[in-house]
Order: structure tokens, then C-alpha cells, then sequence
């Protein structure tokens, strides 16, 4: 008879890892479902406590439950998406606990880019079409920074536009007039503009050429070690994680079946789902032909 489990497995050394550490973020027992016929279970039971300057991945399939999970922690789920159970409590640097499940109306617009931050998957889609970039970082000000003078906006937001390495006098730019990687830069700087204390990435670099990949990743690490923000970072791609996490949550129909450090996901995986994960991308310097899908190469294949 085989023992149940209580929570994601783990190792002894993963608490001590994180010993000491101020969390900045705690989800306890989120559970989000999709209220359609059937019932859809998307996000079942999950815990999570994320600390302040840490890179924490959360790896998984599609369709398990990533974004929905982020999704319920920034208050974003729209119907049929139902959160069900749990709580969400972020830790301010000023020493109080807001309850974000309860935040709701002008507080609840107060609390987001302010506190918590969010890129979402696919730029394009994110940004409005029929307006400049100006006038969607100024927008943002206007909401947050009600004080803020024109001239002191656009000093922020060539200033925020700089910072991720976008040339400034793209400023009256539209969407449509950049590059993939440059939108998704400017979506950075936009969630970057409020010096918030949590940014979530969603996929941020899906669907770009790995040399743009790279240098928004170079970016967001560069940013992380500048501003000291934390950051979830939701991808399929475990190799992307294990290079730029400090810890990785692996997620599997809903639930959070691994949490650990990037060093051991990577070393000893203790989850099978894990290792199937791990096993699932192709080896670089491995034998000729070692890339496909049953591991066996025949001899005089042209692939």
C-alpha cells in the first residue's frame, strides 16, 4: 500500500535554502475552478510563498493550471474562472499584510502595478493598437501618480524605456511599427514603471527567436539584481527555469507536484512528471539522432 503525500515533494535542503528569507508573497490553498458543465478543477489546493528578490519558476504542460494560478494571485480571473478556496496575502515593505482576495474596486485598481505587476503572454495583444507607447505608459501614471506633471512623465518614461534597452524616441510609436522583442520590452518597462515589488511573467519570451530570447532574458535578470523585485516566472521550458530560477514549482494537472531549488530539480528530481520533463528536451552534444522522441538512433539516419 503506497503512503499519500502532503504537498509538492521536496528535499530536506530546500528549507534550508530558504531559511531566513523575507517573504514577500504567500498563496495558501488556492483552489480556482471554471465553472462550465462539467466543472473544470483548473487550480487544486495549491501553496506557495514567494520572497523578496527571488526568481521563482513555475514550470508545467499547457493547460495546467499556470497562468489561472497567476491569474487568481493578481485578482484577474474573469468568469466562467471562479476562485474557490484560499487566500493570498502579500507582505508590504512597509511591514503590513494586505489580504488581496478581499481587495476589490478603487483598491483593488490601486494594488495592481503598484505592488504586484504583470507581463502577459503575447505583446501584442497586451498593448492597445491605436495608441502610441507614450500614451500607454502615461495612462499608467494618470491612474497611480496622479500628481505627476507631463514633463515628469515623459522624463519616466524615456527613463523606463532606457532601462530595458528600447530607444527612447520610440516613444510615439504604435505596436504595430515594432519588433516582437521591442513590444515585449515595453511591456516590461510598463510593468517595471511603478517600481513594483512582484512582477509576474507569463511566457514572456514565447514566440521569439532564441537571440531576442536571450536578451530580454539578460534584461529581466539585470533589472532583478538593480531593483531587488520578485519574480514568477511561468514557462513550459524547465531548461529556461533551471538557467535563471532560484527555485522552480512544477505543476501538473492543477497541483504543484515539485518545489525546489533549480540545483536540484536539476540533480535529483524526485517526481516522475519532473524527470519525463527534464527528459523531454533534446540533448545538444548528445550521439547523432539522440533528439528524437524514442532515444534510439539508426545508424545511416540522414536527420
Amino acid at each position: 500500500m503506497t503512503a499519500l503525500t502532503t504537498g509538492p515533494l521536496t528535499t530536506p535542503d530546500h528549507a534550508e535554502s530558504i531559511a531566513g528569507l523575507a517573504p514577500v508573497l504567500t498563496a495558501r490553498n488556492v483552489s480556482i475552478e471554471y465553472e462550465v458543465t462539467p466543472p473544470v478543477k483548473a487550480v487544486k489546493d495549491v501553496s506557495l510563498t514567494l520572497h523578496r528578490g527571488e526568481i521563482l519558476g513555475l514550470a508545467g504542460e499547457s493547460g495546467c493550471g499556470k497562468t489561472t494560478l497567476a491569474y487568481g494571485i493578481n485578482q484577474l480571473l474573469k468568469p466562467p474562472a471562479l476562485r474557490t478556496a484560499g487566500e493570498i496575502v502579500f507582505h508590504d515593505q512597509d511591514g503590513t499584510d494586505i489580504d488581496v482576495a478581499a481587495l476589490e474596486g478603487d483598491a483593488l485598481r490601486a494594488f495592481r502595478w503598484d505592488k504586484i505587476s504583470m507581463v502577459f503572454q503575447g505583446a501584442m495583444n497586451s498593448l492597445n493598437p491605436v495608441i502610441s507607447v507614450r500614451s500607454q505608459l502615461f495612462d499608467v501614471f494618470t491612474t497611480h501618480r496622479p500628481g505627476m506633471s507631463n514633463a515628469e512623465k515623459l522624463e519616466r518614461s524615456r527613463e523606463l524605456l532606457q532601462l530595458v534597452g528600447v530607444d527612447p524616441n520610440r516613444l510615439d510609436s504604435f505596436a504595430h511599427e515594432l519588433s516582437g522583442g521591442m513590444r515585449q520590452r515595453v511591456m516590461i518597462a510598463m510593468a517595471l514603471a511603478l517600481n513594483p515589488q512582484v512582477m509576474i511573467m507569463d511566457e514572456p519570451t514565447t514566440a521569439l527567436d532564441v537571440v531576442v530570447q536571450r536578451g530580454i532574458l539578460r534584461e529581466i535578470m539585470r533589472l532583478r539584481e538593480q531593483f531587488n523585485f520578485a519574480v514568477v516566472f511561468i514557462t513550459h521550458d524547465l531548461p529556461l527555469l533551471l538557467e535563471i530560477s532560484d527555485r522552480i514549482a512544477v505543476m501538473r494537472h492543477g497541483e504543484i507536484v515539485e518545489l525546489n531549488t533549480s540545483a536540484n530539480i536539476f540533480a535529483k528530481p524526485q517526481h516522475e512528471y519532473t524527470r519525463k520533463l527534464l527528459a523531454s528536451f533534446p540533448s545538444l552534444t548528445g550521439d547523432r539522432g539522440s533528439f528524437v522522441r524514442s532515444g534510439e538512433s539508426t545508424e545511416g539516419n540522414a536527420l
